[in-house]
């Protein structure tokens, strides 16, 4: 990839909102969420797990900290700890700790464990690639590994109450886009917020933005909130809009004081959410213990997808050490049920999966998801235009899609449900506009709005 100038590090990067809160959650019980043996569903002792580590497979550690933030994006890890899959795989004494917010974990990540921070985490892309690139650590690189795609939807973008009837739908074209345009022309912006800047949940609405005739740029205000923030800021006042991950935007509807007008599989079904990735120097001195953690997670992931589940799934989450939510406002989407405020959804397809989705396998990182991500980096100005010309490169330095397989045939995954290409192939999002991870440039060339 090419190198970037101080110049280029402090235009791009920008100032980052979130504070850096080390070792440490607001809220957080004392001490982080671990495992020994197998616990129960919220931290009480359960029937212990039968050990499937081979002979010669040992671990070379049986602990790792990764960290975690409260969205069901979590949910394979929190699940692989409670139900005891983590220590089936010999990670009898792995923690995963609650992060402040995105900024908590970019830090703890670049410390690492040995100074008190973490191994891995949970990420919204393209943070590892940013994190390896220095670009949001103070030129500081830590190179990382993305080893599994976590789940995908489950996220969507939640309005305060005063915007109903005013035409923001999925589709924002004519009355939605007219109304935004006057809230600008008037002084009165609309002020939407996501949890971390230049990834994910950002990355949604400004595509459903821009999507609709209204430019991110110059047409709204837009701020960053950290996660658990984001509610407590919507009732206050501070902001019009929030895109985040559930439960937060069905907590809104569910206390009377906003309503969804999107869900982001309405925008991009089956689309890439958030991964594990882990410092490459911790993945390369410990291979079997990494085989480890992924095996876990997939067996965390295959037990989320089965809907039969998702009650005793909400019930874990909604613990106070790891949501602290009612219970009933996860099961909702967990479900696929959304009150959405001036509608309602109930479908299964639309609600947040972790194994397999209409398009085949959840847990296994597409390189071309990858692309994308960098690719919409380049049309907001986040990175520079010959980050394409570089992008096979810098992809294959940090998708280590080569360790999933490896963990998923160890784990005896049957062969149907392990993709054969990096590349899912072309991509199309709600308003018809097509990805094609062969064309990178073609896609920047037909979006209508970009600052590129």
């Amino acid at each position: 990839m090419a190198r970037f100038s101080r110049r280029h590090f402090i235009a791009t990067a920008g100032v980052l909102a979130t504070v850096p809160l080390l070792k440490g959650c607001f809220g957080n019980p004392p001490g982080p969420s671990s495992q020994s043996g197998a616990p129960g569903t919220t931290g009480s002792p359960a029937a212990p797990v039968a050990s499937a580590v081979k002979p010669g497979e040992e671990p070379e550690v049986k602990t790792a900290k990764i960290g975690y933030l409260p969205i069901v994006e979590a949910a394979p890890l929190i699940v692989a700890l409670t139900k005891g899959f983590f220590a089936k795989h010999g990670m009898t004494e792995i923690k995963i700790e609650k992060q402040a917010n995105w900024g908590s974990a970019r830090d703890n990540i670049k410390i690492g464990s040995a100074g008190g921070g973490l191994d891995g985490s949970q990420w919204q892309m393209p943070m590892p690639y940013l994190i390896s690139e220095g670009i949001i650590t103070d030129k500081a690189k830590v190179p990382m590994y993305i080893l599994c795609q976590l789940n995908t939807q489950g996220n969507a973008i939640a309005l305060a109450s005063k915007h109903k009837g005013k035409g923001l739908g999925v589709n924002l074209t004519g009355k939605g886009a007219s109304y935004l345009k006057e809230l600008a022309s008037s002084g009165k912006k609309f002020k939407a917020a996501y949890t971390f800047p230049k990834a994910n949940q950002e990355f949604w609405i400004r595509y459903w933005l821009a999507a609709g005739g209204i430019n991110p740029e110059t047409d709204v205000d837009l701020l960053t909130v950290p996660t658990a923030q984001t509610v407590a800021d919507m009732k206050r006042g501070a902001m019009d809009a929030f895109s985040t991950g559930d439960p937060w935007p069905n907590r809104i509807v569910s206390e009377g004081f906003g309503f969804t007008p999107v869900l982001t599989a309405e925008i991009w079904k089956a689309h890439p959410e958030e991964y594990l990735g882990i410092r490459k120097d911790w993945v390369d001195k410990n291979p079997l213990a990494t085989q480890a953690i992924l095996k876990g997670i997939m067996e965390a992931q295959q037990w989320c997808d089965n809907f039969d589940n998702r009650k005793e799934l909400a019930t874990i989450l909604s613990a106070r050490e790891y949501f602290g939510v009612p219970e009933a406002v996860i099961l909702g989407p967990l479900m696929g049920k959304y009150e959405l405020g001036e509608r309602k959804v109930d479908d299964k397809s639309l609600a947040v999966l972790y194994w397999k989705d209409s398009k085949g396998s959840v847990s296994y990182p597409y390189k071309s998801h990858d692309l994308w991500f960098l690719t919409e980096s380049v049309r907001w100005g986040f990175l520079p235009k010959e980050t394409l010309a570089n992008a096979k490169t810098l992809i294959d330095g940090v998708n280590r899609e080569d360790l999933w397989k490896k963990a998923a045939i160890s784990l005896g995954i049957p062969a149907a449900d392990i993709p054969t290409s990096t590349s899912r192939g072309v991509e199309e999002f709600f308003d018809g506009v097509k990805f094609d991870p062969e064309k990178p440039q073609a896609y920047l060339d037909s979006l209508k709005i970009k600052k590129v």
